[in-house]
C-alpha cells in the first residue's frame, strides 16, 4: 500500500486535504470504487433552477472526486454517468447530457493528463451522438499511456443488457459446437463482460438518499461493500468520500466466509 502511495504522489493528499485523508490513505483504501451519481435535478429544482443546472454543477463534483480519489491511491473510479434507461428523460435534459462528457473532458484533460489518469468508458456505443464519443476518444487517446488512476464513465450502460449479451455469446459457442455447457463458468462470464479488464468493485457509492443498484453492474456487485448518502452529488465533497472510505475500512469482508471469526 504504501509503495502505491509513494508512486502516486502523497504530498498532494497532505497539503490539500489534511491529516484526515492521510489517515484514511494509510488503513487501505479500496481498489475499485463505483459511485452511482443521483441528485442533480433535486439539487437544482431545491434552488429553483433548471435539472440542467444540476448536472452541470455535479461535473465539478466528478472534478474533485476524482482527483481525491487519485491522490489516495484508487486504482479504478467508476461513475454511473448515463444509464440505458436514462433515454427515457426530456430530449433537452439528455442532449445536455450528451454534451457534458464533451465540456468535461475538454476542460479537464490537462488535469487528467497531469494527475496520470487514465480514461476509459463502458456502456453502448449506439445512439451516442458523434460528438460525445469523439470527445472520450480523444480523451482516451490522449491518456491511454497513463498508469496511474483509471476513470471509468459507464455511458449508454445496462447491466441487464451486458448480462444477456454476455449469455448470447456464450449460446452462440455452445450452438456452433466450440463450447460445451458444463464448460460456462462464473470467470467464463466474468470475463466476457464489459469489466473484463478491471477488478470488481470494492466499494459501491450511491448519492441522494435512494437505495436501490438501477441496473449498475449487477453482476459484479455481488460482494462489493454499499454506502449510501442523503447527500446530493452537487453537494458530495472530498469530506464525503472520505466518510464512505473509513466507514469501508471498519467493515470485515468475509466473502461468504468468516474470515477474522473463529470456526467451531
Amino acid at each position: 500500500m504504501f509503495n502505491k502511495l509513494l508512486k502516486r504522489n502523497i504530498e498532494p493528499v497532505v497539503v490539500e486535504y489534511g491529516e484526515r485523508a492521510m489517515a484514511v490513505a494509510g488503513a487501505g483504501v479500496p481498489s475499485h470504487v463505483a459511485i452511482i451519481m443521483d441528485g442533480n435535478g433535486r439539487w437544482a429544482k431545491k434552488r429553483s433552477m433548471p435539472r440542467i443546472a444540476g448536472h452541470h454543477e455535479g461535473m465539478k463534483t466528478v472534478r474533485k472526486i476524482t482527483k481525491l480519489a487519485s491522490h489516495l491511491g484508487v486504482d479504478v473510479l467508476t461513475l454511473y454517468a448515463f444509464s440505458t434507461e436514462n433515454w427515457k428523460r426530456p430530449k433537452m435534459e439528455v442532449d445536455f447530457l450528451m454534451r457534458l462528457p464533451e465540456e468535461f473532458l475538454t476542460s479537464f484533460l490537462p488535469e487528467l493528463i497531469e494527475e496520470n489518469v487514465r480514461v476509459e468508458m463502458m456502456g453502448y456505443t449506439d445512439n451516442l451522438p458523434a460528438h460525445t464519443l469523439q470527445a472520450i476518444k480523444k480523451a482516451k487517446e490522449a491518456t491511454k499511456h497513463n498508469d496511474g488512476l483509471v476513470l471509468n464513465f459507464a455511458l449508454n450502460y445496462g447491466s441487464r443488457a451486458e448480462i444477456v449479451d454476455t449469455v448470447k455469446n456464450l449460446a452462440a459457442l455452445v450452438q456452433a459446437g466450440e463450447l460445451d455447457p458444463s464448460e460456462i463458468s462464473e470467470e467464463m462470464i466474468t470475463s466476457r463482460l464489459m469489466t473484463s479488464d478491471l477488478p470488481e468493485p470494492d466499494l459501491l457509492i450511491r448519492t441522494s438518499g435512494e437505495v436501490r443498484l438501477s441496473n449498475f453492474m449487477l453482476w459484479q456487485l455481488a460482494y462489493t461493500e454499499l454506502w449510501f448518502t442523503d447527500t446530493l452529488w452537487p453537494d458530495f465533497g472530498e469530506d464525503c468520500l472520505l466518510e464512505a472510505f473509513e466507514v469501508y475500512q471498519k467493515r470485515n469482508r468475509r466473502f461468504g466466509g468468516l474470515k477474522g471469526e473463529e470456526v467451531n
